[in-house]
C-alpha cells in the first residue's frame, strides 16, 4: 500500500509544480540538515521519515533480516508522549506540542514496524491507544486527528491494530467500526467502475474510483496489514477471483473486498500496470500504485491472481526503486512476500541488499565481518528516502484535491 506511502504540503505543489520530470526524485535535504545516523534514505525527511523508515524495518523484518539496532531506536525516539508519531521530528528530546503535526499514518506504520522488531510492547500499545482516541464517528480514521475518514488511512489503521493484536471489528466509535467506514466509500457494481473505492467522497458526496484507495481498502477490509500474504483455497467468497462486480446491496467486508480485486484486476488487465498522470501531462507507468494492488490481488485471491503485475514489475520496477530509496524497496518487497516470491531474486535484483544499501547494515551483515561484501551496506546508496518520488507526490496533490494545507499521506493516490 503506498504506498501508501512520505507526505507534502500543497505550498510545495505550488512551487514546484511546474517543475520538469527530470527532476522526479525526491528532494535532497539541505546542506544544513544532518541525517541522522539511524534513518534510512538520503532525502529530507520533513515529510516522510517515520513513514519510509517503518517500511524498511518492516520490509527487513519480512525477509528474516533482524534491522540495526540504531535504526529501531531512531524510529522509537520519534514517539510523542501522547503515543502518536509525526511524519518527522527533528529534534525529538523537544516534546510535543500543538505544533507538531501527528497523522495517523506515520502512526500506524510505525506500529506495525515495531510490533515486527519486537520488544516494544509498550510504544506500540501506547500508539494504538491514540489511533482508538482519534477515530471518527464514521468508524474510520483520517490522515490527521479530526480530519474526514479516508480509504488509505482507515486501511493502514486496521493493520496497525491487526499487527498489535486488537480485533479491527471491535474498535467501535459512535457503533461503527473500520469496516462500515470502507464499505461507506465502495463504488456500486453498476458502470466501468464497479467494486471500486473511492479515496473520499468530493464536495458533492460523489465517489470516484481510485486504484490505490481500492488496494488499501481491500486489505483493510481483509483485516491485513502493508505485509499480507496471499490468500489459500477457500479465503476468498464464492465466485472470487475474477473481474466482475457481484456484491449486494449490503455487501459484507469479504464480499466487498472480491468486488475491489475485481475492479484491479480489470485495471491491470491490459498492460499489467496501474498508471498516473500529472494534470497536462501523457499518463505514467504507477510503480507504487502497482505494488500495492499486487498485495491486494494477492491477498484477496492468491498468488497467481497477481501474476500479470508482479511480472511487470520484476521486469520494471529495480530502476524505479533505486531513484525513490527504501519505501520503494519496501513496496517492491511486501509484493514479493505477499506472492511467495523471492526478494532476494526480484528480476534479477536483491531488494532486501538494495534496501540494506540505503541506510545502517543491519545486525546480519554486520555479523558477517570486514571485508565482506555486505559491508558496502553501511554505506548509504545515492538513493532518496520517499518510496514515491517527489514528482509522483505533487501529481497526487494536483490530481486527489485535497484541501490547502492539508498534509498529503505517501499512501494518498492518484485516480486511474
Amino acid at each position: 500500500m503506498n504506498v501508501r506511502r512520505s507526505a507534502a504540503v500543497l505550498a510545495t505543489v505550488g512551487v514546484l509544480a511546474a517543475a520538469s520530470p527530470a527532476l522526479a526524485a525526491s528532494p535532497s535535504p539541505s546542506p544544513s540538515t544532518a541525517l541522522p545516523s539511524g534513518l534510512y534514505g538520503d532525502a529530507d525527511p520533513k515529510f516522510d521519515g517515520v513513514w519510509r523508515q517503518s517500511l524498511a524495518l518492516l520490509a527487513q523484518r519480512t525477509a528474516s533480516v533482524t534491522p540495526a539496532a540504531k535504526a529501531v531506536d531512531w524510529l522509537t525516539g520519534q514517539q510523542c508522549a501522547d503515543g502518536a508519531f509525526a511524519a518527522f521530528r527533528a529534534d525529538p528530546g523537544r516534546a510535543c506540542d500543538a505544533k507538531v503535526v501527528v497523522d495517523t499514518n506515520s502512526t500506524s506504520a510505525a506500529v506495525q514496524a515495531l510490533t515486527a522488531t519486537g520488544g516494544h510492547d509498550s510504544a506500540v500499545g501506547k500508539a494504538v491507544t491514540w489511533l482508538k482516541s482519534v477515530q471518527n464517528k464514521d468508524g474510520g480514521w483520517g490522515y490527521t486527528p479530526g480530519g474526514a475518514s479516508d480509504a488509505n488511512s482507515t486501511g493502514v489503521v486496521i493493520g496497525a491494530l491487526a499487527a498489535a493484536g486488537e480485533r479491527p471489528a471491535a474498535v467501535v466509535k459512535n457503533g461503527r467500526t473500520p469496516y462500515d467506514a470502507l464499505l461507506a466509500l465502495a463504488l456500486p457494481c453498476s458502470g466501468d467502475d464497479g467494486g471500486a473505492f473511492a479515496y473520499q467522497p468530493d464536495k458533492k458526496g460523489k465517489l470516484a474510483a481510485n486504484a490505490d484507495a481500492t488496494a488499501a481498502a481491500v486489505v483493510g477490509l481483509l483485516g491485513a496489514g502493508l505485509t499480507a500474504k496471499a490468500a489459500t483455497a477457500g479465503d476468498a467468497p464464492s465466485g472470487a477471483p475474477g473481474t466482475d462486480c457481484a456484491g449486494t446491496h449490503k455487501p459484507t467486508p469479504e464480499r466487498a473486498a472480491a468486488d475491489g480485486a475485481a475492479y484491479l484486476a480489470r485495471a491491470v488487465a491490459k498492460d499489467g500496470h496501474l498508471t498516473s498522470a500529472l494534470a497536462g501531462a501523457p499518463e505514467q507507468p504507477d510503480y507504487g500504485n502497482t505494488a500495492d494492488a499486487v498485495v491486494a490481488l494477492a491477498a484477496q485471491g492468491g498468488a497467481d491472481r497477481a501474476a500479470k503485475p508482479l511480472a511487470w514489475l520484476e521486469k520494471d520496477a529495480a530502476a524505479w526503486a533505486k531513484q525513490n530509496g527504501p519505501a520503494a524497496y519496501a513496496q517492491l518487497i511486501f509484493a514479493a512476500h505477499a506472492t511467495g516470491t523471492d526478494p532476494r531474486d526480484f528480476g534479477g535484483t536483491d531488494l532486501v541488499r538494495a534496501l540494506g544499501a540505503t541506510g545502517p547494515a543491519p545486525q546480519a551483515a554486520r555479523q558477517a565481518g570486514p571485508g565482506d561484501a555486505s559491508d558496502a551496506s553501511d554505506q548509504k546508496d545515492d538513493n532518496g528516502g520517499s518510496g514515491t518520488g517527489l514528482w509522483w507526490i505533487i501529481g497526487t496533490g494536483l490530481v486527489a484535491g485535497v484541501g490547502i494545507g492539508f498534509l498529503l499521506s505517501g499512501r494518498r493516490k492518484r485516480q486511474l
